[in-house]
């Protein structure tokens, strides 16, 4: 039996393609910035740790790992969630909407803290504390040591990774959001193909040993008409054996005895 609902192969437009490159982009810099994040992470601690050594501070060594384990905390969770779009994309190449839906949420979430990220790198940081508590050391103070023990480097690269990974995340979005995207996510129509010579009709099984379709007379489109002595077709009285006896026939001389 032939299947009659086939669905036509789509093919997909550039923007999808260009949108799954340009996550693929943001996934690169999230894994860059972790591992600049990793290399200079400890070197944070230690000018924090250091910063708080002569206060009256008893937890400077706590603050200096809470700061540790919230920077490379975030770090993680921001790759983490640019693997996940890493795999949407994927999906999105496949033409399933879901995974679309999916993006645009996960993409969300991710702009906000790429945004956040930026912008509080391109103020001066976020090492600023309390520096009147207890004779803590002021804002400045930290993030001036904190400065002077990561490399020179590290800023503007961080910063220049930021830009590019929230450009490129926005314009994502926006092209999976463009009307050709939406005509390669939307569910085609079930075509029809009509029943190959030989087939039955859905939903009707085939006598065995019966065509599927009667022979043609010659003429498109009109069927041969039924052929007495076929199976399932009465034999027509002209091919009948004539069981009359001879003399009941009109016509006919009975013999003599």
């Amino acid at each position: 039996m032939v299947d009659t609902q086939s669905t036509p192969a789509r093919q997909r437009p550039s923007i999808v393609s260009i949108s799954s490159y340009l996550l693929f982009l943001f996934l690169a810099c999230q894994v860059i910035s972790l591992i600049i994040t990793l290399s200079t992470a400890g070197k944070i601690r230690d000018a924090i740790s250091d910063a708080y050594a002569g206060s009256s501070l008893e937890n400077a060594d706590q603050i200096a790992d809470v700061a540790f384990a919230f920077i490379v905390g975030i770090s993680i969770l921001l790759l983490l969630l640019a693997v996940v779009l890493g795999v949407l994309a994927l999906f999105n190449n496949q033409g399933r909407n879901g995974s679309r839906i999916t993006t645009w949420i996960v993409g969300g979430v991710l702009v906000c803290c790429t945004g956040g990220s930026l912008l509080s790198g391109a103020g001066g940081g976020s090492f600023t504390t309390g520096g009147d508590t207890a004779g803590a050391p002021s804002g400045e103070e930290v993030q001036r040591r904190v400065e002077e023990a990561v490399p020179s480097w590290t800023t503007p690269v961080s910063l220049l990774l930021g830009v590019v990974s929230i450009i490129a995340l926005l314009t994502a979005l926006i092209l999976l959001a463009l009307p050709k995207a939406n005509a390669f996510f939307r569910k085609p129509a079930a075509g029809w193909e009509p029943p190959t010579p030989g087939a039955s009709y859905p939903g009707y099984p085939q006598a065995p040993g019966q065509p599927g379709y009667p022979q043609s007379t010659g003429e498109p489109g009109y069927p041969s008409a039924p052929v007495p002595g076929q199976p399932g077709i009465p034999p027509s009285s002209a091919d009948r054996p004539d069981d009359t006896p001879p003399a009941d026939r009109p016509g006919t001389t009975p013999p003599s005895s």
